[in-house]
């Protein structure tokens, strides 16, 4: 049975003596050279921005910073077992049935915590939207975005079983996003443990096709931006900690091309390959990974039947990831204009998904935010823009307040080397608690923060 962290868990923890002890320095302090996210904003800011953060949170409650840090630490394996369990029941993009195993689980797992799930149809499985009700409803929400597929084929487990070893949890789908998803299931069971609700309302959309571009769940993050104060995301981290403060742009496109076939031997004069013209086509294109602010990876390649039929189809998907919009838009014109380079093919170009670059702004008061609340937490932390796409590109491109990166710290996200640390799960709970919990500065020259 999969168990959702609820306070109910958080006081069973404390009870069993394997759990990690309210003393344990497992919450690392500011002075520490470990701590991921050492990149602090500069010294003579940090006191007056750590005096302010901690009386900010003060206000909202007393003590709330030693109570954040000692709930963390005594959450963190409840929290370390959910996110193994909801990497144990596999969820690779396109799967419906166990995309909405999983969204059920999902559901009922934050549901324990206060929220009031909503289930959404997609094509490709079930999207979800979650909400808390904040202390001041008057407030614009604040909205969280993450996604519950994978890029791992179901069977990926018989030979890649979830594991915990050498201060690690490995296995398909912990850092992007089991992990992200665990952890703010933790958060706000620790707020419920303390008798707390959000400063604000909270939504929460857990879209089901991310890795594929987010084609259906796009519709969705967009409907919920509408008046928010501000966006985060469950992405891992940097693997150094760090938040992501921008996004390149990312495009998917497919490449079909359609020939003639014949019989290679007898006939062969009489068809045209339909290979051949992809072959040649990919050359092309990978001239555009030369082109400024551009990326190109051949991700997928068929075609053909059989060796002695000239081939009739063949296709290719393509991934490409840009620093701008200007290199974007570029690109995809280029693409959206390929001709046959041989009498008888056909070139179509179908762009499957596609999301808009986020750069990095000046200033950003959300991250000053941010590391502030962590410094009264006894973590350092800040920020750096991030070569992979996500749900959070859509609104940072918009300059709406964005940060990502909220979820587990570790590495290898689609590789077999996927992994979590274990020893920065508590802080990341505690640091998600007290955003969810403190009241937001004023993030925007007009309108409320």
């Amino acid at each position: 049975m999969v168990t959702a962290v609820t306070a109910a868990t958080a006081v069973t923890a404390a009870a069993t003596p394997t759990s990690p002890a309210p003393t344990a320095p497992a919450v690392p302090t500011a002075a520490s050279t470990a701590n991921p996210g050492t990149a602090a904003a500069p010294r003579a800011a940090a006191p007056r921005a750590a005096a302010t953060a901690s009386a900010t949170v003060t206000a909202a409650l007393p003590g709330l910073p030693q109570a954040l840090s000692v709930r963390a630490r005594t959450l963190a394996g409840a929290v370390r077992r959910r996110c193994a369990d909801l990497a144990r029941i596999e969820s690779p993009s396109g799967d419906a049935p166990r995309l909405d195993a999983l969204a059920e689980e999902l559901a009922a797992g934050f549901g324990a915590t206060g929220a009031t799930a909503r289930r959404e149809p997609g094509p490709a499985g079930d999207h979800l939207v979650l909400e808390w009700e904040g202390r001041d409803e008057s407030l614009p929400h604040l909205l969280i975005v993450g996604h519950h597929d994978t890029v791992w084929p179901a069977g990926t487990l018989a030979d890649w079983p979830v594991t915990e070893e050498d201060g690690r949890l490995t296995g398909p789908g912990v850092v992007d996003m089991k992990g992200g998803l665990a952890i703010l299931e933790g958060a706000l069971a620790l707020l419920a443990d303390l008798g707390e609700r959000p400063h604000r309302a909270v939504r929460l959309v857990v879209v089901s096709d991310e890795e594929v571009g987010s084609p259906d769940g796009r519709r969705l993050v967009e409907r919920h931006l509408r008046g928010a104060a501000a966006v985060l995301g469950l992405e891992p981290s940097h693997p150094d900690g760090r938040l992501k403060t921008a996004r390149r742009g990312s495009s998917r496109v497919r490449l079909t091309v359609t020939g003639r076939e014949a019989h290679a031997g007898n006939d062969a004069q009489d068809g045209v390959s339909a290979v051949d013209e992809l072959v040649d086509q990919l050359v092309l294109v990978r001239g555009l990974a030369g082109q400024p602010g551009t990326e190109l990876n051949a991700g997928r390649i068929s075609g053909g039947s059989r060796a002695n039929v000239v081939a009739g189809r063949a296709e290719a998907e393509l991934g490409l990831r840009f620093s701008t919009a200007e290199a974007q838009r570029r690109t995809l014109d280029h693409l959206a204009r390929l001709t046959a380079l041989r009498p008888g093919a056909r070139v179509r170009t179908e762009v499957l998904s596609s999301r808009p670059a986020w750069p990095e702004r000046t200033g950003n008061p959300l991250l000053r935010h941010v590391r502030s609340l962590a410094a009264v937490l006894g973590q350092q932390l800040d920020g750096a823009p991030a070569g992979g796409a996500g749900d959070t590109n859509l609104p940072g491109s918009r300059g709406l307040p964005t940060l990502d990166g909220f979820g587990a710290v570790g590495a290898g996200a689609h590789a077999r080397h996927e992994h979590i640390r274990l020893d920065q799960i508590a802080p990341r709970i505690a640091l998600l608690a007290a955003l969810l919990a403190v009241p937001l500065p004023r993030l925007r020259d007009r309108g409320e923060g």
